[in-house]
Parts: structure tokens; C-alpha cells; sequence
């Protein structure tokens, strides 16, 4: 028999601090938990959801995400943050999870689910294109903290 997954937002410092070591699954430079749990409530005040997969009372699975608007998509949601645990993977968390959000936006009367991924991280590519979702850009970033370009 298949354990029961239940989907429940992490919308309180306690249930997000409970998310955090698997988190760090997917972001390793999370150091701090407490920390953590005041940059989502920080990203709270912004939109932002978290949603976990549990199984009895373990997290095995979380899923951030927001609403957002834009001139290339419309309004869209952006999925910021998708981590299985390692040990649950190829049980079709990561798909259930993505599933609640694509019914969220749809839900929300938005046009389009968008993420990122690295271009280094094949499997996850794959697991995105069975989920419906397509490549149709490169996602550029410029670390403001190293470089400062030439003001004159």
C-alpha cells in the first residue's frame, strides 16, 4: 500500500522551520533556520507560498512559488523552489506537487507555470519536460556584490 501524501502550506515560522533541513537539500548556502524562516516570511509579505508534502508528519517533499505578473507571460506563476527528499524520489511526489501548483495558477486564472533550472541538472530537465513544461530561454544572472560596472 502506497503511504498517504497530504499537501499542507508551510505558512507559519514553526511549519517552515520544520521544512528547513530539506530545503537545504535543494539550497545548501542555508545555514540558519531561524534565518530562514524570516526570509519566508519576508518572501510571505511578497506572495510567496510554500507548500509541503507530508507523509504522517515528515516532510518529504516542498514546493515555493508565487504569482506574478509580466509583460512576457502575462500573469503567471514562478515556481522558486521545488525539493523532493532524496529518499522519496521516483515516487511521484515531485509530480503531485507540481500538479497542486499548476492547479493553483489555473485556479488563479494565470497563463503559465515558469521555472528555472541549471543547465547542469539533466535529470531535472527531464522530469520537467514529462511535467508539460518546455525550455524557451536562458536564465542570465550578474552577482551585483562582485562586479560594479564603470558609472562614467
Amino acid at each position: 500500500m502506497a503511504p498517504t501524501i497530504k499537501l499542507r502550506e508551510l505558512n507559519n515560522p514553526v511549519l517552515q522551520r520544520a521544512g528547513f533541513a530539506l530545503m537545504r537539500e535543494l539550497r545548501p548556502h542555508l545555514t540558519d533556520e531561524t534565518a530562514f524562516s524570516e526570509q519566508i516570511t519576508r518572501q510571505y509579505t511578497h506572495g510567496y507560498r510554500l507548500l509541503g508534502a507530508h507523509m504522517g508528519e515528515r516532510i518529504v517533499g516542498l514546493i515555493g512559488y508565487r504569482q506574478t505578473e509580466n509583460t512576457l507571460y502575462g500573469r503567471f506563476v514562478y515556481v522558486d523552489d521545488l525539493v523532493v527528499d532524496a529518499g522519496e524520489r521516483q515516487h511521484g511526489l515531485g509530480a503531485i506537487l507540481i500538479t497542486a501548483v499548476r492547479d493553483e495558477a489555473t485556479r488563479l486564472g494565470c497563463q503559465h507555470l515558469v521555472l528555472d533550472t541549471g543547465l547542469h541538472m539533466a535529470l531535472a530537465q527531464r522530469f520537467y519536460f514529462r511535467q508539460g513544461l518546455l525550455a524557451r530561454g536562458m536564465h542570465f544572472v550578474q552577482p551585483l556584490t562582485q562586479h560594479q560596472p564603470d558609472a562614467r
